[in-house]
């Protein structure tokens, strides 16, 4: 499956970061591509940048999407738009637990409702799904983003089922740590957030996970690329802790076994 087969793209969280880069890469072949966002001045930046159609609009206002999904069969959905909010689960807020749950996953559900089934019945679609190695690794303090990734995953694996017989080809990314701005947009905008998660590492571009997600387009149509790991190379996922206790309990006596 060429580009040459897809017409149009739909592409969420397109004002910065993975999302600009897919729009830029995208539009680069030509595919229409609309560019969905809250942001309205970096959006039509990009507009004027890509020739991409922008659209303001929070992927938590469903009827919004419904209207935009209404007027338009897209051959190419890129489920990108994501948020955080890294706390320990034992401190989870309970808003922050709705947003996650609403823009990271509710809103791929919602998306992949209103798109895939034109996709099925034109026998032809891509679904990409940007998950994250927090749905499958697990690391401290973001409890609520891993189970929404993890849903994402999921739906990712279910949605080829439900497609079963049809070109609808759906493609879970996974990246590890990329040189974005999400990080000041989760912890704020503090020239010491550059320095723990950015400065001095090596790291993927927005613009590689994009490459990465043209090279799943433009496999053939005989191929589905169904999950990548994008990770820098200096970073593993995993690790053992064991920890001590800070008060040792006797052990109970084992039960008199004596008949």
């Amino acid at each position: 499956m060429s580009f040459s087969d897809y017409r149009t793209a739909l592409v969420t969280g397109a004002s910065s970061g993975i999302g600009a880069a897919v729009v830029e890469r995208l539009r680069r072949e030509n595919i229409e591509v609309h560019a969905l966002a809250r942001s309205a001045a970096p959006l039509e930046a990009l507009a004027a940048k890509t020739g991409c159609i922008p659209h303001v609009i929070d992927v938590t206002d469903r009827a919004a999407l419904a209207r935009l999904t209404a007027g338009t069969d897209f051959d190419i959905l890129v489920n990108n738009a994501g948020v955080d909010r890294p706390k320990k689960f034992l401190e989870a807020d309970e808003a922050d637990i709705d947003l996650l749950v609403d823009v990271n996953l509710r809103a791929v559900l919602h998306l992949c409702r209103m798109v895939v089934p034109g996709m099925v019945a034109r026998d032809n679609g891509h679904v990409i799904n940007i998950s994250s190695i927090a749905g499958a690794y697990n690391f401290g303090g973001n409890s609520s983003y891993h189970a929404t990734k993890a849903g994402v995953s999921m739906l990712s694996n279910q949605l080829r089922i439900d497609a079963f017989g049809k070109r609808v080809r759906v493609t879970e990314i996974c990246p590890g740590r990329v040189a974005t701005d999400i990080f000041t947009h989760v912890h704020g905008d503090d020239p010491s957030i550059r320095e723990r998660f950015i400065d001095g590492f090596e790291l993927p571009e927005a613009a590689d996970v994009a490459e990465a997600i043209a090279f799943a387009i433009a496999a053939p149509i005989a191929v589905n690329i169904g999950h990548m790991e994008i990770t820098p190379t200096l970073q593993v996922m995993g690790g053992l802790q064991t920890a001590r206790p800070e008060t040792v309990r006797p052990r109970a006596p084992a039960p008199d076994q004596t008949p």
